[in-house]
């Protein structure tokens, strides 16, 4: 079961103040300034906010996102709120968001628990994990005012800028799956948006999961199996300007849709 976030008592720190104005924002559907004495000042500082933030949701961690700008860099990610994450064919209203952009991408689930407590995993152990692969289309959102032109540490604390998640079918074997330069057709309304190869910034996603394990182990936070793992664009971001439908392939995993309404 996906870790449950109960209420937090007693006086509010900066991170929960800042976590407060986010769950603000996203309860009104709109957008609001940091103020700069709110301002995460690092990473650290960062992961504390989406802790806070999940917890004036009331949600569960459902599923988590990660990723790097190279195959090399620094890895980032966020949990996810557990009713953000859709499935495929689902529905979703565009008032919901204040800023809309998609991107198609290749998310992983494991087949066992990682829990604090137990010895930080490998990356062969975490590979070896793995149980499914699928695609899938993230809504890139975002509760702050200015945005995308805003601090990297403050976008961070809004769950890397996450709207919402459409997941699709798992498939159990993925042997002849390309996890560098898949083909990739990303349309909304029947008009292409995105048709080639596409490519990860990342490199191979698969390598981000031991980082997602490991910030779970850091952080005394359950990753229970089955857990959706999602891990970066292979189509650049697709900002629609009206309601449609949004239809995604990559490789060879089953294509996924859904539609803005």
């Amino acid at each position: 079961m996906p870790d449950t976030i109960g209420p937090m008592p007693g006086a509010m720190t900066r991170p929960e103040e800042l976590a407060r104005l986010l769950a603000g924002a996203w309860r009104e559907k709109t957008q609001a300034a940091v103020p700069p004495a709110l301002a995460p000042q690092d990473n650290a500082d960062a992961y504390r906010v989406q802790q806070a933030f999940l917890h004036q949701l009331g949600s569960p961690i459902g599923g988590w996102k990660v990723g790097a700008k190279s195959a090399d860099g620094p890895i980032q990610g966020a949990p996810l709120p557990q009713a953000w994450i859709h499935p495929d064919a689902a529905m979703l209203p565009r008032t919901r968001f204040p800023v809309l952009g998609i991107e198609l991408e290749i998310m992983f689930r494991l087949g066992r628990d990682f829990l604090p407590g137990a010895p930080p995993p490998g990356e062969e152990e975490v590979r070896d994990a793995i149980a499914g692969v699928a695609a899938s289309i993230e809504i890139v959102s975002s509760r702050l005012a200015g945005w995308p032109d805003v601090p990297k540490p403050s976008q961070l604390a809004d769950l890397q800028n996450h709207g919402a998640l459409v997941v699709g079918e798992w498939v159990g074997r993925w042997d002849g799956i390309d996890f560098l330069t898949p083909q990739a057709r990303l349309a909304f309304n029947g008009r292409e948006v995105f048709a080639g190869a596409g490519g990860n910034p990342a490199g191979d996603p698969r390598r981000l999961l031991l980082w997602v394990v490991r910030h779970c182990h850091a952080q005394g936070i359950p990753l229970p199996a089955g857990t959706p793992i999602t891990a970066g664009s292979y189509t650049g971001m697709f900002f629609p300007q009206e309601a449609g439908t949004v239809e995604g392939r990559i490789g060879a995993l089953p294509p996924i849709r859904f539609d803005i309404v």
